[in-house]
């Protein structure tokens, strides 16, 4: 009997220490290295971009920044299409990813994610001609249209449920996507309602518009590796910058002010 008490003493012992180390594995490599890998598209504006200089900019990015800031470790951005992004992490060549990513339920079947950091939605970009065509009863839904959508992302997932009979086109990029829009080799672009409405307003001269209303709700998260102490910290961490009015104030910087797409090439 007391062999076998000591031998569970033993084994819930030996468990504790293998939940203690993968508990802090992540957080112990970042800080280790001082240097925190960030895993994003930089083409999805406003929550990122590339500046002229080749800078990632964006709201996704300030708060990469904020958090790199805080853990006291130097913030490095790896710019991946956005189908890659989740097995760059998984990989292990980056430590979380930051790119307007929507936590679903599927996603979190295999990855943990934090948040939200920012409440988005589904919109669509057309042409100033089609919008009042797309606006109607069946809207997206017709066999005659082709719609651009990024690769696995949430937006591919809403054309073929909500419109089965379009056309669909899959692009690695949003840029990818605004080229084919351009040049009229799609009908429209479904996208995250914010990249909809800035796109629409920068390029409003060449007939660009986007819908008035978001088709989703849908919770922006960062995706991480599983590791208690990284996921108890990065969840602390926003709960401040919400408290602190931070967050309000990057919503108006990228959402509302405008001024840094002179930045912009």
């Amino acid at each position: 009997m007391k062999k076998l008490v000591l031998l569970v003493l033993v084994s819930v012992s030996l468990l504790m220490i293998v939940n203690v180390a993968v508990a802090g594995k992540a957080m112990d490599r970042i800080l280790k290295k001082g240097q925190l890998l960030i895993g994003t598209t930089g083409s999805q504006p406003p929550l990122n971009v590339t500046d002229k200089n080749g800078k990632i900019i964006g709201y996704d990015a300030d708060i990469a920044r904020l958090i790199a800031s805080n853990l006291g470790v130097e913030p490095k951005f790896v710019v991946r299409p956005f189908a890659e992004l989740l097995p760059t992490l998984e990989s292990g060549k980056v430590d979380m990813v930051i790119s307007s990513m929507t936590m679903t339920l599927e996603r979190n079947r295999s990855h943990v994610f934090v948040g939200p950091y920012y409440v988005s939605g589904k919109g669509i970009l057309t042409k100033t001609q089609t919008i009042s065509v797309l606006q109607q009863a069946d809207g997206l839904n017709n066999s005659e249209f082709k719609v651009a959508a990024l690769k696995k992302s949430t937006s591919q997932a809403f054309v073929e449920k909500s419109a089965p009979k379009a056309q669909l086109i899959t692009t690695k990029s949003y840029d990818e996507a605004i080229d084919m829009l351009m040049k009229d080799k799609v009908t429209a672009v479904v996208a995250d309602y914010p990249f909809c409405a800035f796109t629409a307003f920068r390029h409003q001269d060449q007939g660009l518009v986007s819908g008035q209303s978001k088709f989703t709700v849908e919770p922006l998260g960062i995706a991480i590796p599983e590791d208690v102490l990284l996921i108890n910290w990065l969840s602390n961490f926003l709960n401040l910058l919400e408290a602190s009015g931070q967050l309000k104030g990057l919503t108006e910087k990228w959402f509302q002010d405008g001024a840094w797409i002179k930045e912009l090439p």
